[in-house]
């Protein structure tokens, strides 16, 4: 070959892989604390795998799901819609009182009228992948294999044990994949971690949208004995089990990236990490996570309730090592995913979610977002810039709080701010006119006691 010949070859060769479409790899975590991780100040369990995302990437320091249950937050972030706009606000559930009005199973579940990041993935002719929690309907007609994922191993229901054979707590949901039983041993959270990287592996020569979400750190609390042991000096049995699921977790995403760097595809991947909701640290479903500095739980709208560790990752595309402080929401990941993978954003889809690469690598240097909304039955909340409007359980009235200054919500600025609290209320009442009303009702549930 001709030096000629070599440069053309090389100069094809360059192209070729800047023409190759990013992998999309979402990993998300169930009822993780905010202050759980290394990246956020852990210190009870050793996190080296989901933390290295922070030091290689970017760690988000004001990021928020739409919503602080488990369902819900998935609607959205499998549409980048707000899911108060199709009717899944809550939980779909099976409560005897839904079922005696005449409530049936069939429309519980991601409406069919949605279109899936999957399925515009899938259209750009990415590999499609789900592994794990599904939670989004159990009916056929909301099967992961019918949403836009050309694979997927996993459970259909909101929780279920981390062992083959029953230990108590959840019973044990059959784990499937694509349909048909699954046989397994071991440790679920090692199963899915796994499945991970043999996906990856299996795609490796074409782009793919990996969906990864764990079950952990979820109840039943269940963990290996081997790690129990290891944290035997956690007086707290319940923080001991958490402590040890998450850092059984931590080694799961490890096998991700591991496999991730093994094919050679760490910068044509990018990477994100987040939790579904904040950790449950109330006594309703209590997991034994920390929000700490945040107040409240899963469960309500205040900061421990909707706001979550996220991280991100694409070597060679972001700056590692740094923090994004201005406030995103996980519709974001579906929109950066639809964008990177079609090459836009129609605006005929309607997300509520933005590309967030631009403000990622610095060509946008304002806000993604104007406002950040939630809506929870009566619950509600606005955030705007460092502002927030605040209604939970144990707050009648809307409270206002400057989230700069007081992270814990301490400090009720309502009735020393009250043209800015009437402003953003009436920018809520905005928002709230174009929804929907839900599709059906919330689930029984005691209202948490508040942790500040």
């Amino acid at each position: 070959m001709t030096r000629r010949h070599f440069l053309g070859a090389a100069g094809a060769f360059s192209l070729a892989a800047q023409a190759r479409k990013p992998n999309i790899i979402v990993i998300l975590a169930d009822d993780l604390g905010y202050s759980d991780l290394g990246a956020y100040g852990g210190k009870d369990a050793s996190t080296p795998h989901i933390d290295s995302l922070a030091r290689n990437g970017v760690r988000f320091t004001n990021a928020y799901v739409s919503g602080p249950y488990c369902s819900p937050t998935r609607a959205g972030l499998m549409t980048g819609r707000y899911q108060q706009r199709f009717g899944h606000e809550f939980n779909a559930h099976t409560s005897k009182p839904f079922f005696d009005a005449g409530g049936t199973t069939e429309n519980l579940g991601l409406p069919t009228s949605e279109t899936t990041i999957a399925g515009r993935m899938r259209d750009a002719g990415y590999a499609t992948g789900a592994i794990g929690k599904w939670h989004l309907g159990a009916p056929p007609k909301f099967h992961p294999n019918k949403r836009g994922f050309d694979e997927y191993v996993g459970f259909l229901g909101g929780a279920r044990e981390y062992f083959p054979a029953g230990k108590g707590g959840v019973g044990p949901i059959e784990i499937e994949r694509n349909g048909s039983p699954v046989k397994w041993d071991g440790y679920l959270t090692d199963l899915f971690g796994n499945e991970a990287a043999g996906f990856i592996d299996r795609h490796q020569k074409h782009p793919f949208y990996l969906y990864v979400a764990f079950n952990a750190v979820h109840t039943p609390m269940q963990a290996e004995d081997e790690r129990l042991k290891k944290h035997a000096h956690i007086a707290d049995t319940r923080r001991r089990t958490y402590v040890a699921m998450l850092e059984s977790m931590d080694d799961a995403v490890g096998t991700i990236l591991a496999k991730v760097k093994e094919t050679g595809l760490e910068q044509d991947t990018l990477i994100f990490f987040l939790s579904d909701n904040g950790g449950p640290t109330n006594k309703y479903a209590v997991n034994g996570s920390i929000n700490r500095p945040l107040r409240g739980s899963k469960g309500d709208t205040w900061e421990g309730g909707i706001r979550v560790p996220m991280l991100a990752q694409w070597k060679g595309r972001l700056s590692a090592g740094t923090a994004y402080h201005k406030p995103v929401i996980q519709l974001d990941i579906s929109a950066t995913a639809a964008s990177l993978g079609t090459g836009r954003i129609n605006r005929e889809w309607k997300l509520d979610g933005v590309d967030l690469i631009p403000y990622l690598t610095g060509k946008q240097r304002n806000d993604p977002h104007r406002a950040l909304y939630w809506r929870f039955g009566e619950l509600m909340a606005v955030r705007m810039g460092d502002w927030k409007v605040v209604r939970t359980w144990d707050n009648k009235q809307p409270e206002l709080y400057n989230l700069a200054k007081d992270i814990g919500e301490e400090n009720n600025l309502a009735s020393s701010e009250p043209a800015r609290l009437e402003r953003m209320m009436k920018e809520w009442r905005a928002w709230d006119n174009t929804l929907v009303a839900p599709a059906w009702p919330r689930p029984e549930i005691t209202p948490p006691a508040v942790q500040k």
